[in-house]
């Protein structure tokens, strides 16, 4: 998109604030939340066990993405790309490399749950390190690909923030597009739904599956409240870290 003030072609000045709107409540709600949960893990030395790395991993992942969306607000808030077209790949790249690390995590945190509630075992530190630098190293990797060649980032249609061209049908991008969707989209999901599926079996209690929310910009905030706000993170640390002078009479007794 051109650096003028002049508005994307087929939207209106209204569609385009609402646009920034969503995005900035999006992306402070989920910056707020997952930043709870990785100041929660950080002051609170009994949540610092091999499982909550996993729900850390998601919360970083997530507060990535917002930061993302904070960055695509701010630009359609001010109806233009103000980056250049280096800002724009660096964007894409943040973007997608957070969004990847966030699926991926979640399937991770799907198999931790799966091994910590049916096999009944403790998940150790060595596996859940391996397992975090995996999602990572993974994450940036397909995210970095689009940068060398084999796919491309590029300006969604609103001009203001940047992620894969899905506009492209030639052989490069479908290539690059369903060898990445096997491995970061189609093997996270089978391992949640796996997961969750031997869990229910196990623990024999009916009912529908867990499977994680992948909603582009909201996914942070949905998956903050799921698995950390959601579970001992709240009742611990949390509490914790908003109300440290109660949490110090209360240990004392």
């Amino acid at each position: 998109m051109a650096d003028s003030g002049a508005l994307p072609a087929g939207f209106g000045e209204l569609e385009v604030l609402a646009v920034g709107t969503v995005l900035l409540v999006e992306a402070l709600t989920g910056l707020c939340l997952n930043g709870l949960t990785i100041l929660s893990f950080c002051k609170t030395p009994e949540l610092r066990t091999p499982t909550h790395l996993l729900v850390l991993s998601l919360a970083v992942a997530d507060t990535g993405i917002s930061l993302n969306a904070l960055v695509a607000a701010i630009s359609s808030l001010l109806r233009r790309w103000p980056y250049g077209p280096d800002g724009c790949q660096a964007h894409g790249f943040q973007g997608f490399a957070t969004a990847l690390a966030s699926i991926c995590s979640s399937a991770a945190l799907a198999w931790g749950r799966y091994h910590h509630y049916c096999t009944r075992g403790q998940l150790a530190w060595n596996t859940a390190i391996s397992l975090v630098l995996c999602v990572w190293l993974s994450s940036v990797f397909w995210a970095a690909l689009p940068l060398l060649g084999w796919g491309r980032y590029d300006y969604e249609p609103l001009g203001t923030c940047c992620t894969l061209d899905y506009s492209r049908v030639d052989r490069n991008f479908t290539s690059y597009l369903f060898t990445m969707a096997f491995f970061n989209f189609f093997l996270p999901l089978l391992i949640t739904l796996v997961s969750y599926r031997l869990m229910e079996q196990k623990l024999k209690k009916p009912g529908h599956l867990q499977v994680p929310a992948l909603i582009a910009k909201a996914a942070p905030t949905i998956n903050a409240i799921h698995y950390a706000l959601g579970g001992d993170m709240v009742h611990g640390g949390l509490w914790q870290c908003l109300s440290p002078q109660r949490s110090q009479p209360d240990r004392a007794r």
